[in-house]
């Protein structure tokens, strides 16, 4: 059974306070979603990376308080 849908949208102001990667934001109707993730090599490696070796006694771990974020953000533009 086929269905034909006709949409107009308009929107004026759309704010989206936050999204990960297997999120997914949409905007009127879809007949079916696929999901889609690429990864990419862009540095060329060949092997996987070494494990990890556990962290010794004068390793210093600091932590940023709450409010501040662990990445810089720019501001609203």
């Amino acid at each position: 059974m086929g269905i034909t849908i006709h949409q107009s949208i308009c929107i004026n102001l759309l704010k989206i306070g936050a999204i990960s990667n297997s999120s997914v934001l949409q905007i009127g109707s879809a007949g079916t979603i696929q999901s889609r993730a690429e990864m990419y090599n862009t540095g060329g490696y060949t092997k996987p990376a070494p494990p990890a070796e556990p962290l010794g006694q004068d390793a210093v771990i600091e932590s940023a308080p709450d409010d501040v974020p662990l990445v810089p953000l720019s501001g609203p533009t």
